[in-house]
């Protein structure tokens, strides 16, 4: 089970996020941008709260253009939600922890229709 971000690049995209079997928060960051430093912290803790229910991916939008080029990653940090390989939210910025709770309990939460 993990209980920690995990780190995904171009190459490893699509097998940790569109292919997980579990629910996945992306977090489109780069080690200058303040607000990104802010929210690292909240989302190692809610790895570990959330482990075996949702992974938390993080993007170097830096180190990898080519995801973030796709996704048309304009700002950062951006949230993506993912499941069952589809995007099924984004949000740019920083949240607080409550927030991001929440709306990983409503991913958690979310039918997809077949």
């Amino acid at each position: 089970m993990i209980n920690k971000p995990v780190h995904v690049t171009d190459a490893t995209f699509e097998q940790e996020v569109l292919q997980s079997e579990l629910p996945v928060l992306v977090d489109f960051w780069a080690a200058w941008c303040g607000p990104c430093r802010m929210v690292a912290p909240i989302l190692d803790k809610l790895a570990g709260e959330f482990a075996g229910k949702v992974k938390i991916a993080k993007v170097d939008v830096d180190a990898n253009p080519g995801v973030s080029g796709a996704f048309q990653i304009m700002s950062i940090p951006t949230l993506m939600f993912v499941k069952q390989g589809k995007i099924v939210g984004q949000a740019a910025g920083a949240a607080p922890e409550a927030a991001l709770r929440d709306a990983l309990n409503q991913l958690v939460n979310l039918q997809i229709p077949a």
